[in-house]
Order: C-alpha cells, then sequence, then structure tokens
C-alpha cells in the first residue's frame, strides 16, 4: 500500500496538477462551469415542450396517461412559445462558449475581460457562416452545438493575439487621464482588425478547399474525440483516474474536467437537439453526456457506504459519521464521507469504489448500445437526488430502475471492506480505551 500511494503521489498527482493548472485547459474547463444554468434552463424548456408520453398511447386509460396526454395536447398548443428557451440556450450554445473560455483565459492575463469577449464573438460571428445574404438574418442553427468546437478555438486564438499585442504595445494608448472603461477598447483594436482579416482569409481558404468553413472544419476534427470519448475503456479510465484522485483527497471531477467539460457539454447538447428533433431517448448519439458518470458510479456508491454503517458497523467513528452526513449524501454532497469516513487513503473504500465503477459503467454501457436505457439529454443540479436524476436526464424510467438494481449490487460488493475498516476501527478504539492507555 506505501508503494502504491508513493508511486502514484509521483506519477498521478503531478500530471493532474499539470493538466488542472493549464490555462487553455482551465479556461475551457471555467468557461463550460458557467454554461451550466444554461443547459439547465433549456433542458427543462425541452422536458415541458415533449413530454415522456409512451410510443402507442393514444387513450387515457388510467389517471397517469391521462396525465401525459393533458400534458402533450398542452404542450402541442405552447410549443412555439415553449422552444425559444432552448433555441436560445442549447440553440446558440456556442455564443456562450466563446464569451465564457475568453472570458477566462482573459482573466488568467489580466487583462480587460469585456473587449476581450466582445472581440471574441465578433470573429466567431465572421466565421460562423451564419448570415443568410439574401434576406440579411443570421442562421441561428449555426450556433449549435455542432459549432461549439470551432467556438473554443476561436475564444482561445483571440485572446492570445489580444495578449501578444498587448504585451509588445502594439496597441493604441489613450493618456492616462481617460478612463479605463474609455481607453480598454482600443487596447484590443489593432488585434481585432488583424484576427477579422486573418480569420475572413482562412474561413475563405477552407471553404474553397474543403466548402465548409472554419467551424465546421474544427466539427470534423473533433468528431473522432467525442467517439473515442464515449468508448467503454475511455468511460472506465476517466472514472478509475477520478477515483484515485478522490483517494488521495483531490477533488476527483475538477481534475479531469478540464478534458471531460467540453466533451460532454458537447454530447449533452447534441443529445438534446436530437431528442427536441424527435430522437428517442434510448438512441440519442452520446453516451458520454451530462452527469453520466457520476450518476451511474460515484453518487450511488457513496449511498451504498452510508446504509452499510448504518447496517452493519459498530464502531464510534462510523456511526457518529452517520447521523451527521446522511442528509447530506442523499444530495449528492459527500465530503463528510470523504473526509470523515475517511475515503481519503483508505484502500477499504478504494478496492470497492473502482470494482463497482468497472461494474457499473460497463452494464450502463452495453445497456446504452442495447437501447435498453435512455442517454442523458438535460442537466440538471448536482444536488438533485441520484434516482430522480437519472430519471430526469433521460426521461426514461428504466434509467431509474437501473439506478435502483445499481445500488443493490453497490451495496453488497462494499459489504465485506466496510465491515473489515468497522472491525479494524473498532480494535483500534478498544485499545485506546485499555487500562494502560489512559
Amino acid at each position: 500500500m506505501d508503494k502504491f500511494q508513493a508511486f502514484a503521489e509521483k506519477t498521478l498527482l503531478p500530471v493532474g496538477q499539470k493538466i488542472g493548472n493549464q490555462r487553455h485547459l482551465a479556461a475551457i474547463r471555467d468557461g463550460m462551469a458557467i454554461l451550466i444554468p444554461v443547459t439547465i434552463v433549456g433542458g427543462f424548456a425541452i422536458l415541458l415542450a415533449i413530454p415522456p408520453v409512451p410510443a402507442g398511447v393514444t387513450e387515457p386509460s388510467n389517471f397517469f396517461y391521462a396525465f401525459l396526454l393533458a400534458w402533450q395536447s398542452w404542450a402541442n398548443a405552447n410549443r412555439a412559445v415553449l422552444f425559444i428557451p432552448y433555441q436560445f440556450s442549447i440553440g446558440c450554445i456556442s455564443l456562450y462558449v466563446v464569451a465564457g473560455v475568453a472570458y477566462y483565459l482573459a482573466k488568467h492575463y489580466n487583462l480587460q475581460t469585456l473587449p476581450n469577449i466582445v472581440s471574441a464573438l465578433f470573429v466567431f460571428f465572421v466565421v460562423s457562416d451564419s448570415l443568410d445574404m439574401s434576406t440579411g438574418s443570421l442562421v441561428l442553427a449555426k450556433f449549435g452545438a455542432s459549432y461549439m468546437f470551432g467556438a473554443l478555438l476561436v475564444a482561445l486564438i483571440v485572446v492570445e493575439i489580444n495578449r501578444l499585442f498587448i504585451q509588445h504595445n502594439l496597441t493604441i494608448k489613450l493618456p492616462d487621464q481617460v478612463p479605463p472603461n474609455v481607453s480598454a477598447p482600443f487596447l484590443v483594436l489593432f488585434p481585432l482588425i488583424v484576427e477579422i482579416i486573418g480569420f475572413t482569409l482562412l474561413n475563405i481558404l477552407i471553404t474553397s478547399i474543403t466548402g465548409a468553413g472554419f467551424t465546421s472544419l474544427a466539427m470534423s476534427i473533433f468528431q473522432p474525440l467525442l467517439s473515442a470519448s464515449g468508448s467503454l475503456p475511455s468511460l472506465l479510465l476517466l472514472s478509475t483516474i477520478s477515483t484515485l484522485f478522490w483517494f488521495f483527497g483531490i477533488h476527483g471531477d475538477n481534475m479531469i474536467s478540464p478534458i471531460t467539460s467540453p466533451i460532454m457539454t458537447a454530447g449533452l447538447a447534441a443529445n438534446l437537439e436530437a431528442y427536441a428533433a424527435g430522437t428517442p431517448s434510448s438512441q440519442l448519439p452520446y453516451i458520454f453526456a451530462g452527469n453520466m458518470l457520476a450518476i451511474y458510479s460515484g453518487w450511488i456508491l457513496y449511498h451504498t457506504f452510508m446504509l452499510n454503517m448504518k447496517l452493519n458497523c459498530k464502531s464510534a467513528q462510523l456511526t457518529s459519521l452517520v447521523k451527521i452526513s446522511f442528509v447530506p449524501s442523499m444530495f449528492n454532497i459527500n465530503e463528510p464521507n470523504v473526509f470523515g469516513m475517511p475515503t481519503v487513503l483508505n484502500v477499504y473504500t478504494l478496492i470497492p469504489s473502482i470494482i463497482s465503477n468497472i461494474i457499473g459503467i460497463s452494464a450502463y454501457y452495453f445497456l446504452c448500445q442495447a437501447h435498453m436505457l435512455g442517454r442523458a439529454f438535460v442537466n440538471l443540479p448536482f444536488t438533485t437526488p441520484v434516482m430522480i436524476q437519472a430519471f430526469l436526464s433521460t426521461m426514461d424510467w428504466r434509467n431509474a430502475l437501473f439506478v435502483a438494481v445499481l445500488f443493490v449490487v453497490y451495496f453488497f460488493i462494499g459489504m465485506p471492506f466496510i465491515k473489515a475498516y468497522d472491525n479494524q476501527l473498532l480494535k483500534q478504539e478498544a485499545e485506546s480505551t485499555t487500562p494502560e492507555n489512559n
């Protein structure tokens, strides 16, 4: 165990810290994080607009079907209004990606954030091919999930060019007496001119070669990454790495989020677009989307740890912990367990965690491949209880049932390990209360 710990601290932790601190990846991670409210609102708008009425149900044969059919009738009558929040959230999510990533990268360099956001948005509009010249209107579809990776590249490149110009004093500097809110936009004027000309020429060149513009080419390049990230080996690897970080007391989700955030957000947005177009939840394009990894691995797992401690443990440490952490755990707030049980540097929880994650994620993957479970297209607050989240994120009751099955499986996998840990704690507590230690 000591050798494993030393090896992991020497190899795994430095890599994770470098990834987490890399400025471009950190900007992508944080820029994607501020999209969460947008994706939640867009997802709930679609839930309201497209009720989960089972195929073939046309008659209100019971109360539940009567409710769903009434909901469907109301949604059909108000669909145009209900779709507005979706269209201006997921429908143009690339605009929010540009703004969010540009903001955090500019903030990292201590640049004026607003001028950099405006510059990045301006350039993205230029290369998006969104202008319909015949009508003078913008095509909203050009700002959807398919163009997110182009938006990421534009935001990163624009802020880097602005930084280089400012760093080398290739800017218009107004007198010191001019207020900063007036002088700041002029700092990005020269680089913005260069960016507009450069991106326009690049877009023309790419279009002449490929038949599509810069943002379409970016999606084509990153499409294999989306597919590869949804493969079973990659999901198991990400889950295991996250578990190992938690083992060392480091927030595993935060450590891998610079890599996973753009992928799972793009998958979620693409799934939501497909669902809005009428694709059933079980046939949506991406398995890795939204909170999929957390729902079917860690969140269920900590619930089973709590139940095992409640039913099978007698040590003062674990029985006391249950009393204070049971309610937070129900809402996926597991820090009391991480540092109170603790699961940090605890091999008794590490082994069942890895085994359970491999079993649960593999089962979910194969059931999704067989179209027997729904795939996520709605993002919900992480504090939503896991069974409710599994259902609402997919609108498939089978996902909630699958969570219940995994709960039972994880409970019995963890039982012998939690019992062994409890016995160890009982022995330590007995030794600490013997007369010679008093």
